[in-house]
């Protein structure tokens, strides 16, 4: 009992762990958390940014906020959850993209200044989110929880499948603690359980319609994914960032092209 306990409470500071790194949400005081495996627990996190831009959106949809303009704060809102973390990797990774020589993109990345075609990227994607939110009304709800979920499935993918480049980084720690098989299936169980839970909330057309969604959603992730690291042969802490942001746009726009065509 008392070893059960124990490994509860150090998955729960290991949780804790994954919110302080990933995001800038505040924990309570004199919490304990744990960086150790937190890679495991990035969906689990991406569900909970997920859940918080729902509210907002429901928030803003009952301020009356014109649609435009309503994208445009939740995208931002987006971006502040995180500190800009994952979109400055998308940058990062866009200025080594850049480089017509592969030996030199580590170095380029490594630069703390963005280059030219990094800053054109990172517009790019939030010019994209935000008209891909404009296209999405209330029916479309399970897409805010979902996206972000996948987004940071599709870095898990990297960190199992591919390996890190660098031997320091901001990210290697991921990789050297990553245990496979527990934690790639642990990674993708909050949307197992959101497939789960839906069935009792929804009707059974919109049911499918998340299966489907998740379907499609994992197939980007893992797309996403083989892309960047095909490209740099292995990933980086920038690439992992990279596979997130690209795998939210990516999820976004073809699921709003999808529905438009229906």
């Amino acid at each position: 009992m008392v070893r059960f306990l124990s490994g509860l409470l150090q998955l729960w500071r290991s949780l804790l762990g994954a919110i302080l790194f990933y995001t800038l949400l505040p924990l309570p005081k004199g919490v304990q958390p744990s960086f150790i495996r937190i890679a495991r627990w990035c969906p689990w996190v991406g569900l909970i940014i997920g859940g918080i831009l729902l509210g907002s959106f429901w928030g803003l949809e009952s301020l009356k906020v014109p649609t435009l303009l309503r994208s445009a704060i939740l995208v931002a809102f987006w971006l502040g959850l995180t500190g800009g973390l994952h979109l400055d990797g998308a940058m990062d990774a866009a200025d080594g993209l850049a480089v017509t020589e592969p030996k030199r993109r580590l170095a380029v990345m490594a630069d703390s200044v963005s280059g030219a075609f990094g800053v054109m990227i990172g517009i790019l994607i939030l010019l994209l989110k935000v008209a891909a939110l404009e296209g999405l009304g209330l029916e479309s709800w399970y897409f805010f929880v979902l996206i972000p979920a996948w987004g940071r499935w599709s870095q898990v993918v990297a960190i199992a499948f591919y390996p890190y480049l660098k031997a320091e980084g901001k990210g290697a720690f991921h990789k050297q603690q990553f245990q496979l098989y527990p934690d790639l299936c642990w990674s993708i169980c909050p949307m197992l359980l959101f497939v789960f839970l839906s069935y009792f909330f929804l009707p059974i057309s919109q049911w499918l319609s998340v299966i489907l969604s998740n379907l499609w959603f994992m197939a980007v992730a893992i797309a996403v994914s083989t892309w960047f690291g095909h490209k740099f042969q292995g990933h980086t802490g920038d690439t992992y960032g990279a596979t997130v942001e690209w795998t939210e746009v990516a999820c976004l726009v073809s699921i709003v092209l999808l529905a438009n065509r229906l």
